[in-house]
This record gives C-alpha cells, structure tokens and sequence, in this order.
C-alpha cells in the first residue's frame, strides 16, 4: 500500500526535477514497433500481458501467514474480471520465524494457494512485503507474529531499535520517521555497522522460497522487497547503495536453486511513488541466457493518497506526476536496468471518490502503452477493491472487465480495447508454437466471435479465452476481434 509520509515538500519539489530532467512518456495509442516493450514471457516463449491483483492485505497480520481469501473468492474474481495475474503477499517473519530455520509448513500454505491460481491458468508473483520494517516494532505486536500490529514484514528476532522509542501517530505511514523504526532499518541494511547478518538472512530466506516454487510452473516471478525504505539514508545514496547491494545478493541466492523465474526489484518508494526520478542502479542476472530481471515500481500520486478525488485541482496535479512518473519508470526500466520489463506492483484509489473511473482507465491505458504488467493494490474487501464486504460489486470489477491479450506468440507492438473489440498489433516469433491467447468478456461477446487477421484455434465460451494463431512468415500482423454478426 501506498508509502507517503513527509511527502508533500520532497514530492512536490521532485515533480519539476523529473519534468526536466527526464525524456517526456509517449502521449497514447501504444509503443511503435521499433519501441516495443519488453515482456515477462510464459514457458513457451509468449509474452505475457499480466492484469491482476495484490492477494491480500489481510495477510499481514494474520498469525498463520495467510490473506482472508478463498478459492471461491479467486473463482469469484476470475469469473468476474478475467485476471490473469496476482502479486501474493508473503512475509520474511512466516519464512524464517528462527534464525536459519525455515518454515516449511507456511511455504506448504502459500503452495496451496499458488495452486489455486495455477488451475486456472494465472501467474504468481511472490512479494515478500515490509510495511514499517516489523510487526514487532511496537508493544503491541512483540510477540513476532504481527497480530494487531502496526508494522509488519520482518521476524521480531530480527528487529533491532537500540531502545530509542515509537510513539503513536494519527496515520500509519508516519510510523517510519520514529526513532526506533528509522533504527531498526538502519541495523537492516548495516547503515549503523552492527548487523551485517540481516541482509544476509533475508537473501537466504529468499533462497528457501525460491528453492520450494523454483519447479512451480505457475510462480513466474519474486518481488524482492515491497516500498523500500532507507531508514536514515535516502534517495540515491540508499538506491544505488545498501538497496542495490541487497538485490544483487538476494538475486544471487535465489539463482542457487532458480534459473528460471523472473527477479523483480523496486525502488525506494518515497517520492518514487509520486513521480521524483530513482537512483537505482543496474542489478546483473547470473543465470546462463538472457537477464530475467524486471522492474516493479509503485504508482500513488500525492493528491489522491491524501484522500481526494481525480477532479479539479487534484486531476491536474495527478496527471502531472503520471507523465513524469511514466517517463522515471521507463528511463530507469530501458537505460538503466537494460531493457527489462515492468511490472506496476500498485496503484489504487477509493472507488467512491470523483473521477475514479476516470483514474484507472488513465493508469490502466498507460500501462498497456508501456507493455506493463498490473497488480492493483488489492483484492481486500471495501472500496478501494473489487467488491465491498457484503459482496456489492464496486466500479472496479466493470472497468477491469475488458478484452486483452493474456499471451501472445510474439511481441505486441500497440493493442488497444473496448468492451466488444480488441486490436492487436504483434510481431510474431517463428520459435513460439503456442498460439496467442486473448480475454473476451461475456458482457461484449455473448456468443460467437468475429476473427480478422489470424486463423482461430478455439474459442471457449465458458473460459473466454480465444486462441488464434497469425500467418506464417509475416513481419508483423495486426488481429481485430469483434462479436459474430
């Protein structure tokens, strides 16, 4: 969830750094050929076009580990919406609740629920989330199992505060500038000197998650970190230095038993998240082959984090720090990194509030021109997520409800969508057997479809999902989807 405390001074100062600083995002319609964003890709070699949620909040502070969601709750939203995507919160306290000891019995748990996904086709990204460094940073939650605490992610034995104190705060974000938080991320990332084991244990805890899902054909990806923090150390000065440090380390472990899943890392999420410019450097991928490295930043813009709508005053400030949020992400994914693909870990705003509609189709229509994966923040029950508690649908699940292309024989260059049609624009690659796979909603295509520019495979009524496969031999091919007359 979105991280934005002390913000207004630092954000409001980044926005006219990165408008000047940075190339300006491309304005719509989808990339250009030339241009075409990378993509995580599936086994067989298609790209993969991820829409989804973060599963769940509620994870947190649960004692077992586990977000409140059932499988009929995962029935429920892949019925409803056709998501093909989760970002599954897990946490370093549930993997090692010891010291070099792994829980074996929570990684049992978090299988179970991977599977769940795995029978209707999703991907799993696994996000090992911090939110004010540990449940144990408050009395309250001492006992290192995070119920009703305020922080959560880090084991209580390795939460170190040096005795300085963490007095109440009237939000939950203002938590991370007590003396005792900002300490016990100082000892993690060894800023102070004093624990240079912590990194350590996270890379290795990491290592046990990645040696159980490596042959998990369902997880395609590890989130290293959710919202980085830098305790007393920040900007590029922590991105460039202990937070760079721990991903190469972390990444290393994890390619000790996983040659194959795709490694997601951050940036810092303060400022980041409003737009400033990152200073993350290059993180190199040891795996024989191609890098599977990927970029998953955060987007929440100032305005609405402080609870007001995408109107007025506040739809200018917002659409501002989009455009230069775009153009940070995209610099730091294509020069920096090298060229890796995006995954938006989240974005999300209160449903109920002006304009909301408005909001989502803007972040969703630049994520399909950036070729960027999604995973909105979250799947919890209220009105920031699909469904309110007693199950009344929100303006979410309709909005989501849209054609797109889940897998695609290729790389797609530009697509775009409405309820009843979608167009695709692909370069095709001869090495992908498996035909592209496209998302139709029973709202837009009730009964047959209407093919052009591609040969049917199948079209299942009940999955609607539409298979297709391109002409043989075509530089590229442009597929255009609508009902049967």
């Amino acid at each position: 969830m979105a991280l934005i405390m002390a913000g207004s001074l630092a954000v409001g100062g980044g926005v006219a750094v990165a408008q000047s600083s940075l190339p300006t995002a491309g304005s719509g319609g989808g990339s250009s050929a030339a241009s075409a964003a990378p993509y995580l890709t599936d086994d067989a070699g298609r790209s993969l076009v991820l829409r989804g949620f973060n599963t769940a909040s509620s994870a947190k502070s649960a004692p077992d580990g586990m977000p409140d969601f059932t499988e009929e709750d995962l029935t429920r939203e892949h019925a409803d919406m056709g998501t093909n995507f989760v970002r599954f919160l897990i946490s370093w306290r549930s993997v090692e609740p010891a010291p070099g000891q792994y829980d074996q019995a929570y990684l049992d748990r978090v299988e179970d629920r991977v599977s769940w996904y795995a029978e209707r086709g999703y991907k799993v990204m696994l996000d090992m989330h911090q939110d004010v460094y540990s449940g144990a940073i408050t009395p309250e939650g001492n006992n290192g199992n995070g119920a009703g605490a305020i922080g959560n992610g880090a084991p209580a034995w390795a939460t170190y505060m040096d005795g300085l104190p963490v007095a109440p705060q009237p939000r939950w974000e203002l938590y991370y500038i007590q003396p005792g938080v900002m300490r016990a991320f100082d000892n993690f990332w060894n800023t102070t000197g004093k624990h240079p084991e912590l990194v350590e244990h996270y890379a290795k805890a990491w290592r046990a998650v990645a040696d159980r899902f490596a042959d998990n054909d369902a997880v395609v990806a590890y989130d290293l970190m959710n919202e980085p923090f830098g305790g007393s150390l920040q900007g590029p000065a922590f991105e460039a230095g202990p937070l760079a440090a721990m991903y190469q380390r972390t990444t290393d472990a994890i390619r000790e038993v996983d040659q194959d899943s795709w490694v997601c890392v951050a940036p810092q999420a303060i400022g980041v998240n409003q737009g400033v410019p990152s200073g993350l450097t290059k993180i190199n991928d040891p795996r024989a082959g191609d890098q599977r490295i990927a970029y998953c930043p955060h987007l929440y813009p100032l305005p609405l984090d402080l609870g007001d709508g995408y109107s007025g005053l506040s739809r200018t400030l917002t659409d501002a720090t989009i455009t230069t949020w775009r153009a940070s992400i995209e610099h730091v994914a294509g020069t920096v990194l090298g060229g890796v693909p995006i995954i938006i870990g989240e974005f999300g705003l209160d449903t109920t509030l002006p304009g909301a509609r408005d909001y989502l189709d803007r972040v969703y229509d630049n994520a399909r021109e950036m070729g960027a994966g999604v995973s909105y923040w979250s799947s919890d029950p209220g009105p920031w997520g699909p469904y309110l508690p007693d199950g009344t649908r929100t303006l979410l699940v309709d909005t989501l409800n849209k054609p797109y292309p889940r897998a695609v024989a290729g790389t797609p260059t530009e697509w775009s969508s409405a309820v009843d049609r979608l167009q695709l624009t692909m370069r095709p690659d001869p090495a992908v057997t498996a035909p592209t796979e496209i998302y139709l909603p029973q709202s837009g295509f009730p009964a047959g479809v209407k093919v052009e520019g591609a040969d049917v495979v199948d079209w299942n009524r009940q999955s609607r999902l539409l298979t297709v496969r391109t002409p043989a031999g075509a530089d590229t091919a442009t597929v255009t989807v609508t009902p049967a007359a």
